[in-house]
């Protein structure tokens, strides 16, 4: 989905929406969860016990275990960690790739804003799940290889966004003033530009995140993404796919992790407060 059209009107935010803080509230309980549970609940995500396979609930594994005895919530929070580390990675880089060549393209104007326009629209024509897929041909190491191919998928919102925005904000009297007065262009960056990108680029980041974490459980699912036995969402849910009739609650508990996920970053994305 593209967000440049809908973003480039500046917002007077006066703080969070409501939606927001309800988003911020989901995810910092889900970040709590994944970073909380090593602390709280001690077990090695990959220990197996067959004896205690689709078992119930326990001391040791308060969300019961898997099809080879794993603890279930060992294994959430594990998997939750290395989507949001990924998904967190990506959007950092893909921000500040993005955001450099924006600014770079509308202050040189020409043949630059040509060449970058011209590579930004050259990998958007191909499918993210496929850039994916070919960075990770390339790089052996998969939760790398999803960082890289993530930020090549990403940065390209980043890119056009900035860079349509700044070209509007390059074209203002008080930047033109501050050109004129031979203040560099960290100054003009950092007094004019940013000020007015950060909130559109935080929208765009919380969608990015969203979008890496799908990308991520959607390869898992299909078998092709982080490699068993380390723990995943999308591959949960396809290890776990085969006992939903005897363990319904075990099959749930990824769907309802991604779920509350990908909720909690939409409605961070909401717009801002006019």
């Amino acid at each position: 989905m593209s967000l440049s059209d809908a973003t480039l009107a500046p917002a007077a935010a006066q703080g969070p929406t409501r939606a927001q803080g309800v988003g911020a509230a989901i995810l910092l309980a889900v970040a709590a969860f994944a970073w909380g549970t090593p602390l709280l609940v001690p077990t090695d995500p990959l220990d197996q016990s067959l004896l205690d396979g689709l078992a119930g609930p326990d001391a040791a594994a308060p969300f019961g275990y898997d099809h080879l005895g794993r603890s279930l919530m060992a294994r959430l929070a594990a998997a939750l960690r290395l989507s949001l580390m990924i998904a967190a990675a990506a959007v950092i880089s893909a921000g500040l790739l993005g955001v450099a060549l924006g600014v770079l393209a509308a202050w040189r104007g020409g043949w630059t804003d040509r060449v970058l326009a011209l590579l930004s629209d050259s990998v958007l024509a191909l499918p993210g799940l496929l850039m994916v897929l070919i960075v990770s041909a390339i790089i052996p190491d998969t939760a790398l290889a999803f960082w890289v191919g993530l930020t090549l998928v990403l940065w390209i919102e980043y890119f056009r966004l900035t860079r349509a925005a700044t070209a509007r904000l390059l074209a203002a009297p008080g930047v033109q003033a501050s050109r004129l007065l031979g203040f560099g262009a960290l100054y003009v960056f950092r007094r004019h530009l940013w000020p007015e990108l950060a909130p559109m680029l935080l929208t765009v980041a919380a969608f990015g995140a969203a979008t890496a974490i799908m990308l991520i459980a959607a390869l898992g699912f299909v078998s092709v993404g982080i490699r068993p036995p380390r723990p995943e969402l999308g591959q949960m849910m396809v290890e776990l796919l085969p006992y939903y009739r005897e363990a319904p609650l075990a099959l749930v508990q990824p769907v309802i992790a991604i779920f509350l996920t990908i909720l909690a970053l939409n409605l961070l994305a909401q717009g801002r407060r006019a």
